[in-house]
């Protein structure tokens, strides 16, 4: 986990809704792919530190996210808590009580994430491309890149949201990225909606490629295209199923 992602997301919760808000942001590392499937999560003390809240808080959020099937406690010399290997599909049952269902209940709601979506991820590509980038941003996009490219179907989603988040977090504006995250999972419960198809899938890894080589040789216009095309591909699929 990048140290941006990893500070973003691990950021203080609002006050008034301290459970239903820690138990969304740990549900967002999880289902974005910050902290991955058989990886720990923080200790407790620490995310009480970091969240701003009570142990007992977090206690009780880690709790409702393992009996919904998301996390695992594990103990012993190497125990604490875990992602679990295999994350739960949508519409299996893992409903989690202060966390939204994003099935948008109008065509308008659905246009207002896309429409966000574009004006964050095309901005992101943009101003990604526009940086000068370290040896170390460069080797870490390019790794992402080839991580989403090789993905199972199973893994497909997250992977792909590492890619995009990294793109966020290559502008170097901390508070870009939660917005990107939010919207993320957002537009990922709508994804997980409609079928994966598979000539999406690679048309989809094809488009990333295009993103990824125009960032890296900092063609601004056309990593701004590129995105743009991309994001067009998923929100005609995703009006054609749900609108």
């Amino acid at each position: 986990m990048s140290d941006l992602a990893e500070s973003a997301l691990f950021r203080p919760v609002r006050a008034g809704n301290a459970f239903e808000e820690t138990v969304a942001r740990l549900l967002q590392t999880v289902r974005l792919g910050i902290v991955a499937p058989g990886e720990a999560l923080p200790a407790e003390r620490d995310l009480a530190a970091r969240f701003s809240v009570s142990r007992d808080t977090v206690r009780e959020a880690i709790r409702s996210l393992t009996d919904a099937g998301f996390l695992v406690s594990r103990r012993g010399r190497y125990g604490g808590t875990f992602v679990v290997d295999v994350l739960p599909s949508r519409g299996s049952g893992a409903r989690i009580e202060g966390v939204a269902d994003a099935v948008p209940s109008s065509p308008e709601e659905l246009e207002d994430a896309l429409a966000l979506r574009d004006i964050l991820e095309v901005g992101a590509a943009r101003a990604a491309a526009a940086r000068a980038l370290s040896a170390t941003d460069r080797e870490v996009l390019w790794s992402r890149l080839k991580e989403s490219s090789a993905a199972s179907i199973e893994d497909y989603r997250r992977l792909d949201s590492r890619l995009h988040l990294t793109i966020g977090e290559l502008v170097g504006a901390p508070s870009l990225v939660p917005l990107l995250a939010d919207n993320r999972m957002r537009v990922n419960e709508l994804l997980e909606e409609i079928p994966l198809l598979q000539p999406n899938l690679e048309h989809s890894n094809e488009q990333h490629e295009a993103i990824v080589l125009a960032i890296l040789t900092g063609d601004v216009e056309r990593a701004a295209a590129a995105m743009q095309e991309h994001l067009d591909g998923s929100a005609a699929l995703l009006r054609g199923f749900l609108a």
